[in-house]
């Protein structure tokens, strides 16, 4: 299986570890223009797109009706598209439980254990600077590293080995798994068995259909639908939907790399270069008969690419540069007019000093422990100042430090706006101090190593 899963793509975190910055500076842009309308005169304008309805109307049913009301266009961005972003992150856990860094327990307990004090001492922290209701139901915040946003940091720094960017984004993905746990079990209320239930066999049908086979990627797409409906009203978060899927969705290919490179040099000796058209202009025109080999070879490889892989491939876009640049647009709303001084002191600091100061101590802290522990030392490739750097660049909590806020406190506008606050500033300074720091170390090393060869 591990063969079929890496076919013509590289491991689950090469891809990752070689981020593009693109979409995070699509990302960054959105929040600081969101930012920009929330505290100018357009703001009214801004606040009131937010509430638009959106329907998706067949006769008297409406598909984004929820408890009698139809969905904001901010409802719809965090209830709906959001569960393709857990779809997305489902399939990465899957690839990197399947054949990654997570696949064994020797490769996944060092990430794991860092991860492990990535969410540990934030909350800590939270709790002591932020202890009393209301705010105390924010601790979870700042448990979160934004995957993306910390690979853009360490892909920009000249040096940085690939090894540690693939530590970073596994840690990563062990903070997503305790992410999804936490919406699982403290954001769903008032369960409708009847209703999750009948979820449950959609997706016992979706298991049983890979199982037997089944590859088409439309079906799997057919059942995040109505998974994510009766989610909707069962009183389960619909993002865990789009988690649960991904983990139905098979990961062996149809065809392994041997039988595709047979099946398609059988194919191509039904080409002869002779039957071919051309015109004068340059086009080849292929008689019909060659037409359906070519269109059978085109099936052949794509399905010599787990469905998996294939899925999270057609995703990968349309999450990056239309699902997290909506969600931006409609949670990153941050208005400094509605926030005191004394104010500060409160949920914004305790989220600040949980990204900053919490994120860095408990990964740093836990590593070495579990190096202690072990009785390993460090990896050859892993130096204490990287470690410490990585750790810093890890308080950039922002994606899902935001979604877990407006589930947090989307009945507390002026606390989700505080909310806020805290997460754009301690994931704005881990981010530029972390860059900062292991520019300045792989710099020390550069300038090392030139003095040596002279």
């Amino acid at each position: 299986m591990a063969r079929d899963l890496t076919i013509g793509r590289g491991s689950p975190l090469k891809r990752l570890t070689t981020f593009r910055l693109s979409s995070s500076l699509v990302l960054i842009l959105t929040a600081l223009l969101v930012i920009i309308l929330a505290n100018s005169p357009a703001k009214d304008t801004y606040f009131a797109i937010l509430d638009l309805p959106i329907k998706l109307q067949i006769g008297h049913f409406n598909l984004f009706r929820v408890h009698g009301h139809d969905m904001t266009l901010a409802q719809f961005a965090n209830d709906v598209l959001m569960v393709l972003f857990f779809l997305h992150v489902g399939l990465s856990i899957k690839e990197e439980m399947l054949v990654g860094e997570l696949s064994s327990i020797k490769k996944a307990l060092f990430p794991v254990v860092a991860a492990l004090g990535g969410i540990t001492f934030p909350v800590l922290i939270y709790l002591m600077v932020c202890h009393k209701e209301p705010g105390i139901h924010g601790m979870a915040i700042p448990m979160a590293t934004d995957i993306a946003f910390s690979l853009a940091v360490l892909t920009s720094i000249r040096g940085v080995p690939t090894q540690l960017k693939t530590f970073v984004a596994s840690l990563a993905v062990a903070d997503d798994i305790a992410g999804i746990l936490i919406i699982a079990i403290f954001y769903s209320s008032g369960l409708d068995f009847l209703m999750l239930g009948i979820a449950i066999i959609i997706l016992a049908i979706l298991y049983f259909l890979g199982r037997f086979g089944v590859r088409d990627l439309w079906i799997y797409g057919l059942g995040l639908l109505f998974v994510w409906y009766f989610f909707l009203r069962s009183g389960i978060h619909t993002t865990i939907s789009g988690v649960l899927v991904a983990m139905m969705i098979p990961a062996k290919s149809t065809y392994n790399t041997r039988q595709m490179v047979d099946l398609l040099r059988s194919r191509l000796a039904l080409f002869p270069e002779s039957s071919q058209r051309c015109s004068r202009s340059g086009a080849t025109l292929l008689p019909s008969s060659q037409i359906e080999v070519a269109q059978n070879m085109m099936h052949i490889t794509s399905r010599s690419v787990s469905p998996v892989q294939r899925m999270e491939a057609n995703l990968e876009k349309l999450v990056n540069y239309f699902v997290l640049p909506l969600f931006a647009f409609v949670n990153a709303g941050l208005t400094f007019s509605g926030i005191h001084a004394n104010e500060i002191l409160g949920i914004p600091l305790a989220i600040f000093l949980g990204l900053v100061v919490g994120k860095t101590l408990g990964i740093f802290l836990f590593s070495r422990l579990y190096l202690w522990l072990t009785k390993q030392g460090l990896p050859n490739w892993l130096h204490s100042s990287e470690l410490f750097g990585a750790a810093l660049v890890c308080g950039i909590g922002f994606t899902v430090s935001l979604f877990l806020a407006t589930l947090t406190f989307e009945d507390a506008p002026e606390l989700l706006n505080q909310a806020k606050l805290g997460i754009f500033f301690g994931s704005l300074f881990s981010g530029c101090v972390g860059y900062a720091y292991l520019s300045w170390h792989y710099k020390k090393i550069a300038r090392k190593r030139t003095a040596h060869k002279a």
